[in-house]
């Protein structure tokens, strides 16, 4: 197992010190560099000298994907635009852009980051590995390309488009590991069994990330693909993939805490919770030079163990992510994450993980449908079998929800598949 032991296997104390040291420059840096942060320490009648460590962190600002767009696009920046040699953005669908920029020295750690995910996936110099991300302002796709190379793997910069070209590049070049989001790796296989070339591919590793997904997922890729799949987790806001990631032992993401300080926090205090309490998830960028953030609120609910873990690391890991605050649905006053309906599904196993949430308004009164796809062997057998099924399915999402849904249950393929981050909901309700 290749890892960087000196920076994954300190004890808690060893992380805290660093974390101190590198939090009381960062501090000290957006204080004198960046008039956003110079504003909002001032509100809060703080200077750097009045952060001494990790135990002050609370008393620092949030800062709010509102804030990166009130400060569009250049605001934030703590360097000249000279010391620049790259720069992401969001796609701003819906506002502003979210522009971020890296130094050289960015760009490095970025780099180290993602090789130190792809060693945790077992992949090495000797892999071939598909990134089938999208490339361009989208981070997944250099993120994981300049990676990978770090590592001394094989790069195909497959990107995302045409499937059955993958599936031809995968085969032809003996590809040992991809990159992807995990909706997307599904459809792959899909494509593999449909042509039959599952015997033609040398996969071993998948590393998947860019959109929720359930350990339930997660074992059905591995049993169709004969892999071992593994989980990355990054937002463009912090560096892009590479934040975070599992082993081979699937008990949480760990965090590489010596550049990226995780927090969890109550959504709607701003407290900050305790080890293994479900919250909010918050970041502070510790050695980011081109956009350094100070708390940022990411709005993915998530918890963290601070425990060693069974490979030996010492990092925070987080739990699997059930949904984001900020995209969590209200149906009739209940929360509902769509992560929710994937497990139960993925469960039951007569389903697959393909799936549409219609919400809409009637008479007042909130309504969930959810579109199913199921083996067209029940659409062939007598209609009751059909309709017990469906009931059975509503059954289950009724425990798992809270609420009680109409299912409808739909042929395979009649669900649109994504190449990028999958579409699981239509909310109606925002456009009366």
């Amino acid at each position: 197992m290749i890892w960087n032991e000196s920076r994954e296997c300190m004890s808690r104390d060893e992380i805290a010190v660093m974390q101190s040291a590198r939090l009381r420059k960062l501090v000290n840096r957006v204080y004198h560099n960046v008039p956003f942060y110079r504003k909002k320490m001032q509100e809060l009648g703080l200077e750097p000298g009045d952060i001494n460590g990790v135990e002050d962190l609370h008393r620092l600002p949030f800062t709010n994907k509102s804030d990166l767009r009130d400060n569009y696009p250049f605001g934030l920046f703590a360097v000249p635009q000279s010391e620049i040699v790259r720069i992401h953005a969001s796609s701003g669908t819906t506002g502003k852009a979210t522009v971020v920029g890296y130094t050289r020295k960015d760009i490095e750690v970025w780099q180290e980051c993602v090789a130190r995910v792809l060693a945790q996936a077992d992949v090495g110099k000797n892999d071939i590995i598909q990134v089938a991300y999208g490339y361009g302002l989208f981070t997944g796709g250099l993120g994981l390309h300049y990676g990978a190379e770090n590592l001394g793997a094989t790069v195909v910069p497959m990107s995302t488009g045409n499937t059955k070209k993958l599936v031809d590049m995968m085969v032809d070049f003996g590809v040992t590991a991809i990159a992807c989001t995990p909706s997307y790796l599904l459809h792959i296989a899909e494509t593999i069994e449909e042509r039959g070339q599952l015997d033609q591919i040398k996969l071993k590793a998948a590393v998947c990330g860019a959109e929720p997904w359930t350990e339930e997922m997660r074992l059905q890729i591995e049993e169709k693909l004969h892999i071992h799949a593994h989980d990355i987790y990054g937002l463009s806001e912090i560096a892009g993939p590479g934040v975070a990631s599992d082993c081979q032992y699937h008990k949480g993401l760990h965090v590489y805490e010596d550049h990226y300080m995780p927090e969890i926090i109550n959504p709607e205090t701003g407290e900050t919770l305790g080890e293994n309490v479900t919250g909010e998830l918050v970041f502070t960028t510790l050695t980011k030079e081109g956009i350094p953030l100070l708390r940022y609120r990411t709005h993915d609910l998530t918890s963290i163990d601070y425990s060693k873990c069974e490979c030996g690391r010492t990092l925070a890991r987080l739990s699997r992510f059930k949904g984001r605050s900020d995209d969590m649905l209200i149906i009739r006053g209940v929360n509902v994450f769509p992560s929710q309906v994937e497990a139960a599904l993925l469960e039951m196993g007569e389903t697959s993980p393909h799936y549409l949430m219609i919400v809409d308004r009637k008479n007042n009164m909130d309504t969930l449908e959810i579109m199913v796809e199921v083996d067209e062997k029940f659409f062939s057998d007598e209609i009751r079998e059909l309709e017990r099924l469906t009931k059975r399915i509503e059954a289950v999402l009724r425990t798992a929800l809270g609420i009680g849904p109409k299912v409808k249950l739909v042929e395979p393929r009649t669900l649109e598949r994504s190449m990028g981050k999958a579409k699981r909901v239509i909310d109606n309700r925002k456009f009366e």
